[in-house]
């Protein structure tokens, strides 16, 4: 039968079962309470001796003699632990691929092959389409078993309930908080994601375990606790040597108690335990999230009525903690009135987010109810149309044909033209056939052709950046005989690499180009000023630090990394576009005070030069005949070699000389002081007369510096591409006439 416009959401918690029955009210936006029920069980889930199916069964058979959900909409709540939370942020693609990137998405987040799980998801708000390409799209993706989905169902399918929504806790905390405590939330075009409002902090409070849900209404953050009421009960039992129960009812009325303080004393480490729980959680929220500011706490569960507790945590968390008197955006006043419905109210939170949703009103209506159950209640609600359908269609049928062969009755064709048919129909047959197998030809073509497409892209991305290192290592200076002086030898020591992804490269290159001037004037190594160039003042280099510690150090979620400076190099290239920014942190000893090609001097015409006008390098790269084709630095996308020094000087060092130890092998570059490896394999042995004529250890100038460029990946598959166009374009260009030459005078 069609539903109602009512809503009956049902909390199973593990003390008792919650239901709240609403309807939408006269004004758009407004909730009405028609009904409620709170069922405590005879005993708590989780108790040695405690039956939950049992305890499941009563509780639901009690609700159903109160109460009736003939005609109206039932949504149900399940554990947070029971299912999984994402919240993925996808690059800018097209609106309508989204569900694509979504499911690709999900393959890798869920631990579960897609056909066992149940899941959902919905684009949170705040993201912005433009020109049919979502931006900044943030998706909520939402997960559980489907067998755990068909246990949480098993009670109400038992009963005779039939569940139309299946939500996690923590998502109907959410949805209640939004609707109910977060009236001000400002309009999505108002929402600016590096300055939000305030975030509410909903703790709800369980028997046997606690949610914790942070929000500002556009971006959320969950974590279900293993901590809740039973541990204040348990730590009662152990101290005071209680059955459980008599725990239970000492917790409920520990001010009626011979010794109040003591049973307080008794349940004080719960205390810290919880308040530790919620600490660490906001702490690693606000890793997460910088831009975040906490706001109050909405205390929800009846076991936060515990004395004295919204004190303790208010006083320890630094935070308001809400005394809840009432929900701010529900009315009925037979229920919101009720003596039993007020002593319970805390504990109604997630029935309460259940029926917004069920209403239309949520902001995350995702539904975990599995798909088969669905589609067989469409199939059962039309079958009744669908059969009177069939039978009308069947009777219009019947007339119709004896019409028809009454006609053909009257006029009968001759054997001639039923031949002739015959031969049409079979060779329309036939046609029909052939196009059938050219389709289908065509179809098979086109799944070979994406599977290859596939698996050539696959191929492209795992070398691009061992292709990126070998780049690199190629650009770095050799010694072929490396001297004996430490400081003349060609050598490089690359201590780090690092990558940060840019959407927009313009203010790295704006903030790297207004450095140079900077960087042309700097002090060479021995202190002068350079040539026909002014000494820069003393802090000319913190400008250049200060960015080189900018780009090694991630941005906040939603913030912009700061540029880094550049140190030296040609024009940029001021065009905005995204790119990787490569940080190469390293070090050289070579540098004298009387050679300029020391300090800075050689990193440029060493490692920088090469970055920028290297063309020989071997990569994967052949060509039609499987030749080796020598690729350019530029062709690979490498752009902009940039290096950001942190001082105008060098240290002075002491290290040891590989070469000089009696029988050690020629050690790849190390940094001063690092221990010699003397069984590296490939290393060439010194002999001991060798090595005695040779210092073991010298003191050495030791420059350290950081060398960024901006890498726009160029897949082999995109070379042999951009190759091919080029030689298809120089094959079509006319061939220039050959000039004749000049007479030679006698």
């Amino acid at each position: 039968m069609a539903k109602t416009g009512s809503v009956w959401g049902i909390d199973l918690g593990q003390c008792a079962l919650k239901a709240m029955l609403c309807r939408a009210g006269d004004e758009p936006g407004t909730i009405v309470a028609e009904a409620f029920d709170y069922i405590e069980y005879p005993k708590m889930i989780g108790q040695p001796d405690a039956n939950p199916d049992e305890l499941y069964k009563e509780a639901l058979e009690t609700f159903l003699s109160r109460n009736s959900v003939t005609g109206m909409k039932v949504a149900i709540s399940v554990s947070g632990q029971s299912g999984l939370a994402r919240f993925i942020k996808l690059p800018p693609v097209e609106s309508k691929k989204v569900p694509d990137i979504v499911k690709y998405e999900a393959r890798q987040q869920i631990p579960f092959a897609l056909e066992d799980v149940v899941w959902d998801y919905q684009q949170m708000a705040g993201g912005s389409v433009e020109e049919g390409f979502a931006l900044e799209t943030e998706v909520g993706l939402f997960a559980m078993k489907r067998d755990q989905a068909y246990r949480a169902l098993k009670p109400f399918t038992d009963a005779g309930i039939e569940v139309d929504i299946v939500q996690l806790t923590p998502v109907a905390l959410y949805n209640f908080a939004t609707f109910d405590q977060m009236a001000d939330i400002p309009p999505v075009d108002q929402y600016n994601p590096e300055d939000p409002p305030p975030s509410v902090i909903v703790m709800s409070l369980g028997a046997g375990m606690s949610d914790l849900v942070v929000t500002n209404g556009y971006r959320v953050w969950q974590r279900t606790v293993n901590l809740g009421g039973n541990n204040f009960t348990k730590a009662l039992t152990k101290q005071m040597k209680l059955t459980f129960a008599k725990a239970e009812h000492l917790k409920r009325n520990a001010m009626k108690a011979e010794d109040p303080k003591a049973v307080f004393q008794a349940m004080r480490p719960v205390f810290s335990e919880l308040l530790e729980e919620v600490q660490r959680s906001l702490s690693f929220f606000q890793n997460l999230d910088r831009t975040a500011k906490l706001g109050r706490v909405v205390p929800l569960g009846n076991a936060m009525k515990l004395r004295g507790l919204h004190k303790y945590l208010a006083q320890n968390l630094g935070l308001e903690v809400t005394e809840l008197e009432g929900y701010r955006q529900l009315s009925g006043s037979a229920v919101t009135s009720s003596p039993a419905f007020k002593d319970n109210m805390l504990s109604f939170g997630v029935c309460y987010g259940l029926c917004v949703q069920g209403l239309g009103y949520a902001r995350l209506s995702t539904n975990l109810l599995p798909r088969e159950i669905v589609k067989d209640r469409m199939i059962r609600a039309k079958k009744p149309w669908a059969v009177a359908a069939v039978a009308i269609l069947l009777l219009g049928l019947t007339f119709g044909y004896f019409a028809r062969w009454r006609e053909w009755s009257s006029a009968r064709i001759d054997e001639a033209y039923q031949q002739a048919f015959s031969v049409a129909k079979s060779s329309t047959d036939k046609a029909a056939g052939a196009k059938s197998d050219f389709d289908k030809a065509g179809e098979d073509y086109k799944s070979v052709q994406q599977i290859g497409n596939d698996l050539g892209g696959i191929g492209d991305r795992r070398i691009v950046w061992a292709e990126l290192l070998k780049a690199i290592n190629d650009c770095l200076p050799k010694d072929d005989k490396p001297p004996d002086d430490i400081s003349k030898r060609n050598v490089i020591y690359v201590e780090s690499i690092d990558c940060d992804h840019k959407a927009d490269l313009t203010e790295w290159k704006t903030a790297a180009q207004a450095l140079i001037p900077a960087d042309d004037k700097a002090k060479t190594p021995g202190g002068a000023p350079a040539d026909g160039a002014a000494a820069p003042p003393a802090d000319a280099a913190a400008p250049a630090a200060d960015a080189s510690a900018a780009a090694a150090t991630p941005p906040a979620d939603g913030a912009a990394a700061p540029p880094p400076a550049a140190g030296n190099g040609g024009l940029l290239d001021a065009s905005g576009n995204a790119g990787w920014i490569i940080m190469i942190r390293a070090h050289h000893y070579h540098n004298d005070d009387k050679d300029q090609n020391s300090g800075a001097e050689y990193v440029r015409g060493t490692l920088l030069k090469e970055l920028r006008e290297k063309d020989d390098l071997k990569l994967a790269d052949v060509d039609d005949k499987g030749n080796p084709v020598l690729v350019s630095t530029k062709q690979l996308g490498i752009d902009s070699p940039v290096m950001v020094n942190t001082s105008t000087k060098w240290n002075s060092v002491t290290v040891t000389d590989p070469n000089a130890v009696a029988g050690a092998p020629q050690a790849a570059p190390m940094g001063p002081g690092a221990p010699i490896d003397a069984n590296a394999p490939g290393a060439a042995a010194m002999g001991a007369a060798a090595a005695a004529t040779r210092q073991t250890t010298q003191t050495v100038g030791d420059y350290p510096f950081v060398v960024e460029f901006i890498w726009k990946p160029t897949p082999l598959s995109e070379r042999q591409r951009i190759r091919q166009a080029e030689q298809q374009k120089k094959a079509a260009e006319p061939e220039q006439p050959k000039m004749a030459a000049a007479p030679t005078a006698p």
